[in-house]
């Protein structure tokens, strides 16, 4: 028989593909894909220490330091839990703002510290935003400069912070985290090294109050945020009393902000707030703060704008709005009187090319430091004399 050349080399290759199809099967089930795990971090085995109890001394941002606290390091005394709502005061359970201060000589810094929660972070927050420790040292010239951070992943982390430090004694302060609480904290150093614990400053504290944003949200880590950077810029003590999605000028923060003796009070709600609850809260604030310290600096904040702002008209007139409604506000309060009022607008406190910002509305890194620019010289003017 004779087989037509066409159709010998037809079957040729389909014999072939028949073939390398079954090969290709083997191997693919012999050799499946595998994702490799991923390496665990490497912790220094934790040499010989000696550990020193934060509280023994204190720490700085801790307003009301003579009231009772049902936590050691909430932000709020035990009276504000009724008096505020339950959003603020489940929210001042955070130890936002808060800041230890020490001399050492040592070369390494551990912390031993365990957190309230056991959820490290949100969505827009890092965890050593959130839960973790920021360190940071002056420098030769006296300058605040960043040194290291803690890395928490469970409540309780107890970690070096950072090794190989360049000899000498020098000053160290540690940012507690920003979104969460803290139960416990404890700084180590090798037995042999000196420790001088730093009590919290006698200065006047800057007192801000406001939302998320001053809460912390969306700092990398608790010594980005810009409450923390001007507290370093002017070298003062700060009391951070950022709530997050509830800063709105209620009366009873109010009651509590009279009871401390401020350097100056920043007043930075409008990111939580639309134009009629400025107009219905913004001047009783203000009356209720001067009334009792008729002498301390005031400064009225403008929210910023959405750094996409620029593209949804119904948020951008939102801004314009709220904007408008305090600057009404103050203009009132000036024509009535009231002295040792500033006003701050809104508009450069992120820039304007839409990169200061997380998610359009919490600033980054970058979207912190501009916001600081912005603030340094209008709260500058009004320390002056402080």
């Amino acid at each position: 028989m004779i087989t037509h050349p066409s159709f010998s080399r037809l079957a040729l290759l389909t014999a072939g593909l028949a073939f390398a199809s079954a090969i290709f099967a083997q191997d693919t089930t012999a050799k499946k894909p595998t994702t490799p795990a991923p390496a665990a971090t490497k912790q220094p085995v934790e040499p010989a220490l000696a550990w020193h109890e934060v509280t023994t001394w204190g720490v700085e941002g801790r307003a009301w330091p003579e009231m009772e606290r049902k936590r050691w390091y909430d932000r709020l005394p035990a009276v504000a839990d009724g008096a505020v709502t339950t959003a603020v005061w489940n929210l001042s359970r955070d130890s936002a703002g808060m800041m230890v201060r020490f001399k050492t000589d040592a070369a390494l810094i551990w912390a031993d510290s365990t957190v309230l929660k056991e959820k490290l972070n949100g969505a827009n927050m890092t965890p050593i935003g959130a839960s973790g420790l920021d360190l940071y040292a002056r420098d030769a010239a006296g300058k605040w400069r960043w040194v290291g951070v803690s890395r928490p992943d469970k409540k309780t982390t107890r970690q070096e912070i950072v090794a190989g430090l360049a000899p000498g004694l020098r000053e160290y302060a540690v940012y507690l985290p920003l979104y969460n609480g803290v139960e416990k904290l404890s700084l180590g150093v090798p037995p042999g090294a000196k420790f001088e614990a730093l009590a919290p400053r006698a200065e006047k504290p800057i007192v801000f109050y406001g939302t998320s944003i001053t809460h912390g949200a969306s700092a990398s880590r608790p010594g980005m945020v810009h409450t923390a950077i001007l507290g370093r810029r002017f070298d003062r003590p700060v009391v951070n009393l950022g709530f997050s999605g509830n800063g709105r000028m209620d009366a009873a923060v109010g009651e509590l902000l009279v009871k401390i003796d401020a350097a100056v009070y920043v007043i930075d709600c409008l990111p939580n707030m639309d134009a009629a609850a400025v107009r219905e809260k913004c001047i009783p604030l203000v009356k209720q703060l001067r009334a009792a310290r008729p002498d301390t600096p005031i400064v009225l904040v403008e929210d910023r704008r959405n750094t996409n702002a620029w593209i949804l008209p119904k948020r951008n007139q939102h801004h314009t709005d709220n904007h408008a409604a305090l600057r009404a506000c103050f203009d009132q309060l000036t024509a009535e009187g009231v002295k040792g009022l500033s006003y701050l607008p809104g508009d450069d406190l992120l820039g304007h090319d839409a990169e200061g910002a997380t998610d359009g509305s919490h600033p980054n890194d970058l979207g912190f430091v501009r916001q600081a620019d912005v603030m340094e010289p209008v709260i500058r003017a009004a320390l002056k004399g402080r």
